[in-house]
């Protein structure tokens, strides 16, 4: 009997381990994610014991996948091996999924492919949004909002994956950093995205106008921070202090999208990340006319898109 082909995708960031299968036609038939473990009232990892922690959860994601494949044959193996599409861009912890590659490469005699994680965010974003087919071969802009980035990027069709161009983007700490540093400042666990915009839809009063600080394509959110620790001392109202946090990020994120329309046009906007999963984010940028979102399966860190890059190279 013939084996039906399947390309795999490996990315290890910072906080996740993620492994993805998509089949010839393009179909992602499995997404597995195992968040790496953070100590109660710590803010992230550092990258000695990220490195580690994917070790662990790498042999377990193997075994599952191991099963998932039983009867189908590798031909295409894609990993993240960068976190950006930028010269001197380097994580260690990505050198975990780029070792299981290149043993899976060689085990079972198929190419393995290297790309970004960041690239892989933005074909997880495209594929998951249902606008694949319609912005795969156009311009567009991504925003790449998570934990480790927020900026703005300048897509063009290159080859079998995308020419980036850098137009925005934060100068201190990312919107993922923020939210997180606010929650843990609360006493959540990190991450705190989900909790914070629980505790944000709850909240039912009004909230005073943030100042916002975007200028020429850079961002300042780490007084976001300050202004979160002073409000919470001021009123320990978890509530209002989510929503604070989550308006500021919102009102940030419109104002670079109206500075990248005005510098680039009217062309299309999908926004990534883990960040992006939000709904009332969502809501809010969702007012833009051509604007598109990754479902939060796959906004958050995820494998599906370099398994889907993968796909388009080998082909």
């Amino acid at each position: 009997m013939t084996k039906k082909p399947v390309f795999v995708g490996i990315d290890t960031s910072n906080y996740t381990t993620s492994i993805a299968v998509s089949d010839i036609d393009g179909n992602i038939v499995l997404n597995l994610k195992k968040l790496l473990d953070v100590k109660e009232g710590e803010r992230g990892l550092r990258q000695s014991d990220a490195v580690f922690a994917h070790v662990k959860n790498i042999s377990k994601l193997s075994n599952e996948l191991n099963s998932a494949i039983n009867g189908c044959e590798i031909v295409g193996i894609g990993v993240s091996v960068t976190p950006r599409d930028a010269e001197g861009s380097y994580m260690p912890c990505f050198l975990v999924g780029k070792s299981i590659a290149d043993t899976l490469s060689a085990t079972h005699n198929a190419p393995v492919y290297y790309f970004s994680h960041q690239s892989g965010h933005i074909m997880a974003a495209l594929y998951s949004s249902g606008q694949a087919d319609t912005l795969i071969d156009k311009d567009f802009i991504a925003f790449h909002v998570s934990g480790g980035t927020t900026e703005a990027l300048l897509v063009k069709p290159h080859g079998e994956g995308f020419n980036v161009e850098l137009i925005a983007e934060t100068v201190d700490i990312s919107a993922g950093q923020a939210i997180d540093r606010a929650g843990v400042m609360m006493g959540l666990r990190f991450p705190c995205g989900k909790e914070m915009e629980r505790l944000a839809s709850e909240f039912t009063g009004s909230l005073p106008m943030p100042k916002i600080c975007v200028r020429n394509g850079r961002i300042n959110l780490s007084g976001l921070e300050n202004i979160s620790q002073k409000l919470y001392n001021e009123t320990s109202d978890s509530h209002y202090v989510s929503a604070y946090v989550l308006n500021f990020i919102s009102k940030t994120l419109i104002k670079i999208t109206q500075d990248v329309r005005e510098n680039h046009g009217d062309l299309p906007i999908l926004y990534a990340g883990g960040v992006m999963s939000n709904k009332y984010l969502q809501g809010e940028l969702s007012k833009f006319k051509d604007t598109y979102f990754a479902t939060p399966e796959y906004s958050t860190d995820n494998a599906a898109g370099v398994a889907l890059l993968a796909r388009r190279k080998h082909k």
